[in-house]
């Protein structure tokens, strides 16, 4: 058993009862910085195992998203199955769950059943849609929310469909706000000693980021759309292609950053332009303005015209592949890049824990476990269950161990020839 650590939540135990990316993305948040985080998964495993690309067995992305945790293999479908979840979180002080809204009543572990015995208990839901509502049983996954909560309508360009971000934007926006709600609950339980339910929404996630367009369509039914890769009303704020391919980010928002860049473009006569006078207008000409941002950046190739707008005090930043930031010194100095030991292929990176604390700082102290590779040791230790009784239960199929996975080779790079 690994040694406890000395993080924030150390002391504070977490059962999960998730599955896919935002249930086990809160509870990884809630691990890094110390709670020890007991993963429950049925006997086929946790979808999120077969997500990303394997390397000699290894499930890559579960090593990092189940990283400080203890995996427990159990059968929730038969009654000991939910005997045991009971009892397990009879000893813990937070459950985390996101299955479809009635679920967890419906295998008789709701909060009344979890909470009867145990005042101080803090339920955390995630759902698509939240436990109450019309659309409370709509089964919702991350992306579907963005469509429902108005974010994809404002992401690509306005003449072309809405595009997706090929990343889970959504479902770990939503981890977040469940681990803030947690550490609320937890804050919030020191002064009351009572427990609470909190209830965390995908789609209200991704609403979250339409702040300031709810006001708007309030005072003037005003229906913003997608502006492709401007940022609605700043100008110069846009991609722009650079000499040898590559794309530059440039955001010169304001009156001083604008007055910077365009005399490192070598345009000191755009600042007495009417057109260019303020942030209004320069969104009204934003069309002629990228023109003249454009043409300088093309002359250029993308490193050098970062270099320079760095240098001039401009924000900009070139657009970034995941191979430009393994080489970017900096993810390196903030710990961005961590490499963790791993029992089978000796180091892996993974993502780095964010936010950074001077005093109780996160940690990864261990790679994601194998599916039921804690089972008999977190049963045996928090049930006090023997041998011969864990033996029992795994040969009725109630519990399992970790199986053996055959070793498959390392994926080759997409678009690379056999």
């Amino acid at each position: 058993m690994e040694k406890p650590t000395d993080g924030p939540l150390s002391g504070y135990r977490v059962l999960e009862l998730c599955s896919t990316i935002a249930g086990p993305a809160c509870t990884r948040l809630l691990a890094d910085f110390g709670a020890e985080v007991i993963k429950l998964e049925p006997p086929q495993g946790d979808p999120v195992r077969n997500y990303g690309v394997p390397d000699q067995g290894v499930e890559l992305y579960a090593a990092s998203i189940l990283r400080n945790k203890h995996t427990v293999t159990l059968d929730l479908k038969s009654e000991r199955g939910r005997a045991l979840a009971l009892a397990l979180a009879a000893r813990c002080d937070v459950v985390v769950e996101n299955f479809r809204p009635g679920t967890l009543e419906r295998l008789g572990l709701g909060y009344e059943t979890l909470s009867k015995d145990h005042p101080g208990l803090i339920l955390v839901r995630i759902s698509g849609y939240g436990q109450t509502g019309p659309y409370r049983s709509r089964a919702g996954y991350g992306a579907i929310c963005e469509a429902f909560g108005g974010i994809r309508e404002l992401i690509g360009e306005p003449d072309r469909p809405p595009v997706r971000v090929a990343v889970p934007v959504t479902d770990y926006l939503a981890a977040a706000y469940a681990a803030y709600g947690t550490v609320l609950a937890l804050l919030e339980r020191q002064r009351s000693g009572r427990g609470q339910v909190i209830d965390t929404a995908l789609y209200e996630a991704a609403f979250t980021l339409m702040e300031s367009n709810v006001p708007a369509y309030d005072r003037f039914q005003f229906v913003p759309t997608r502006e492709g890769s401007r940022l609605p009303y700043m100008a110069p704020n846009n991609l722009y292609l650079a000499a040898d391919g590559g794309y530059v980010l440039i955001g010169a928002n304001n009156d001083a950053t604008f007055k910077r860049l365009v005399e490192l473009m070598g345009k000191p006569e755009l600042l007495h332009d009417p057109r260019y006078a303020t942030i209004v207008s320069r969104w009204e000409h934003v069309d002629a303005l990228d023109a003249e941002v454009g043409a300088w950046v093309r002359r250029l190739n993308a490193e050098d015209a970062e270099a320079r707008l760095i240098a001039a005090g401009v924000p900009a930043s070139r657009v970034y592949t995941v191979r430009d930031i393994f080489a970017d010194p900096h993810y390196r100095a903030r710990d961005m890049l961590l490499p963790v030991p791993h029992p089978r292929l000796g180091t892996l990176t993974e993502i780095g824990i964010v936010p950074k604390l001077s005093q109780t700082p996160g940690r990864v102290r261990w790679a994601g476990h194998q599916r039921g590779e804690d089972t008999r040791a977190v049963l045996r230790r928090l049930l006090g269950l023997s041998d011969q009784e864990l033996a029992a239960l795994e040969n009725d199929g109630v519990i399992a161990g970790p199986k053996a996975t055959a070793a498959t080779p390392a994926p080759m790079p997409y678009g690379a020839q056999a």
